[in-house]
């Protein structure tokens, strides 16, 4: 493995992150809403988008985006090598990322960021092995039902975004095979019922974002099968 590489990788998802925390507080409003133009809590002005560094003066742990964003990209670069996949994967943890801190920030996954994070993804998986298209789709197509069924029951703890999202993600794992699928499904679920079991003994119940969950299940998935 390459150290250039990795470091290449490794600055591209930083440097690439740093620019996202606006973007995330402008679209992390409610269904419907348009973007938001002031933030809700000190009231600075967010007009525009292109913007290095924290959105606003409120407290949000920015320096942690381009570093969760670096190690993405590092972690990308060691699973993959110098594949031809490796620029796409690299391109698709953009929206990636971006889905987990709108998701934090509103409990909401955006179609057409996981509409991209699906053709950043599949459509090069497929064209470089087209025999794993149906099993891929499969497990997609499993999931999609599985967690639809879950999102429909009373006290249901998925919405539309996180099973559409889900849906992807198994479809992108379903190349590398079932192991790597059940690994991305089981990762998630691990990760925020230990979140929910500690905020439950601590008196601090809320509603948990799934999508940064799911995201990171793949990536572990991805970096290991």
């Amino acid at each position: 493995m390459s150290a250039l590489l990795v470091i290449m990788a490794a600055v591209f998802g930083g440097s690439t992150a740093a620019f996202l925390p606006r973007v995330a507080h402008r679209l992390g409003v409610a269904f419907g809403e348009s973007p938001r133009a002031t933030c809700a809590s000190c009231g600075r002005d967010l007009t525009g988008w292109v913007r290095v560094g924290a959105s606003c003066r409120c407290p949000f742990p920015y320096a942690m985006t381009p570093l969760t964003g670096a190690a993405a990209g590092a972690m990308l670069a060691v699973s993959l090598g110098p594949s031809p996949l490796l620029p796409f994967f690299l391109l698709a943890a953009v929206p990636g990322l971006l889905l987990a801190l709108i998701d934090m920030r509103c409990l909401r996954l955006p179609d057409r960021l996981v509409a991209a994070v699906g053709l950043l993804t599949v459509v090069p998986l497929a064209v470089q092995w087209p025999p794993r298209i149906g099993p891929a789709l499969v497990a997609g197509g499993v999931v999609l039902t599985t967690y639809g069924m879950i999102a429909l029951l009373p006290g249901r703890g998925l919405g539309l975004g996180d099973v559409k999202l889900a849906a992807v993600l198994a479809t992108v794992l379903g190349f590398a095979g079932w192991p790597a699928v059940i690994v991305g499904l089981v990762v998630p679920h691990l990760i925020n019922g230990t979140i929910a079991l500690t905020l439950l003994l601590a008196r601090r119940g809320r509603p948990l974002p799934f999508g940064p969950a799911l995201l990171f299940g793949a990536l572990v998935a991805l970096t290991t099968a």
